[in-house]
């Protein structure tokens, strides 16, 4: 055989491959690859998409946490306000009460102060009629002179 003829029968064999090649294979493996490029590039999109979303979910988490320390913030101003307008009220139920009581105790002290007198001038009064029956050496009749003593006791 002669080398140019085998040579060209290659040739021509390796263009039919190519020929077969590019109409048969190349165009599954181009579908292939642009199928597989096309899923890259949604799935890039996606995960931009999903980075995005995610900013979006931090700043609005961000705004909803602020939002929540500002109305618990609000909450515990209340709350010491009301606890302190508590105090203060009881402060002046106290003070009421106390008073209350200081002015009880003082009608207390005045009833008493009363009866003590009242007591210590009957007291008086029948040591002055002892000591008049001593001086007088008779008994003195407390029912027969009671204006008499009823006087010496308003006196005392």
């Amino acid at each position: 055989m002669n080398f140019n003829l085998t040579l060209i029968i290659q040739m021509l064999v390796f263009a039919i491959f190519i020929w077969a090649m590019m109409s048969f294979a190349w165009p599954k493996l181009l579908g292939a690859m642009e199928e597989r490029s096309r899923k890259i590039a949604q799935g890039l999109a996606a995960a931009d998409q999903g980075q995005q979303s995610l900013a979006q979910a931090q700043v609005k988490a961000d705004a909803v946490i602020r939002d929540a320390r500002e109305h618990a913030a609000q909450i515990l101003d209340h709350a010491q306000k009301r606890a302190n307008e508590l105090v203060e009220q009881a402060k002046s139920q106290a003070s009421a009460e106390g008073a209350r009581l200081v002015a009880s105790a003082q009608t207390q002290i005045e009833l008493e102060a009363t009866r003590a007198r009242e007591t210590l001038r009957k007291d008086v009064a029948g040591l002055a009629v002892r000591a008049a029956a001593k001086v007088l050496e008779r008994e003195i009749d407390a029912n027969t002179h009671a204006e008499l003593l009823n006087k010496l006791t308003t006196q005392i």
